[in-house]
């Protein structure tokens, strides 16, 4: 039985990736938690959130977290959702914040000045369903469809420098990096909580992933 730790900085909804989780009917031990001792002896790693990248990033600092998070995202199995993905990388426009720096890169915010084929402008944030088309061979994606459909809520998204991380991309605007993965990481925009089979099917991907990938 594996000890999977839902990190708590108190932004986002945990308890509903807590419910997921549970759902799922698993052997092992969910705990959410903001506690640096939970996260260096957990076996596996969930890193979600919701809300703006700067009171993210003052949240885990003030919990003393950065450094637990760093550490486990380089001997873990971890999965990013949503926010969990963005703080991965260097640095953010939202506030013009430096992330964790686990990933190169940045996060950008969507422009609603562009038009769709009709010419009416996007909203933003990007909320609702939309299409994720699976572009490597992740375990994180087993038995899921090349393009299948998951539940988005954000206003910014990573351009990552490494293109070779890039395991899925969703279309909203402009073309975005939906999924990244960087051998034992794995991280989504979307949330798999709110995704219904799809959505469950990612998680019970991520239990059942010994966070080995080579790309």
């Amino acid at each position: 039985m594996a000890l999977v730790v839902v990190v708590d900085y108190g932004m986002g909804n945990l308890r509903s990736v807590e419910k997921a989780l549970i759902h799922l009917g698993t052997n092992d031990e969910i705990k959410v938690s903001s506690n640096p001792d939970d996260i260096e002896q957990a076996d596996k790693i969930v890193f979600p959130g919701q809300g703006a990248m700067p009171d993210c990033m003052k949240e885990l600092k003030a919990r003393e977290l950065v450094e637990p998070i760093r550490l486990a995202s380089t001997n873990k199995p971890f999965l990013g959702i949503c926010i969990g993905l963005q703080l991965l990388y260097q640095r953010s426009q939202e506030g013009d914040v430096a992330g964790l720096g686990l990933m190169p890169g940045e996060v950008v915010k969507f422009s609603p000045d562009h038009g769709d084929s009709r010419g009416e402008k996007y909203k933003v944030p990007h909320m609702g369903w939309n299409k994720v088309d699976v572009c490597a061979n992740h375990p994180i994606f087993d038995g899921i469809g090349r393009e299948e459909y998951f539940y988005f809520v954000h206003s910014y998204f990573v351009k990552p420098v490494d293109l070779q991380s890039i395991i899925g991309k969703t279309n909203y605007c402009v073309p975005f990096t939906s999924a990244v993965a960087l051998k034992n990481i794995v991280a989504v925009q979307f949330h798999p909580e709110k995704s219904q089979q799809a959505g469950l099917r990612v998680l019970t991907n991520f239990l059942n992933w010994d966070g080995v990938w080579s790309g």
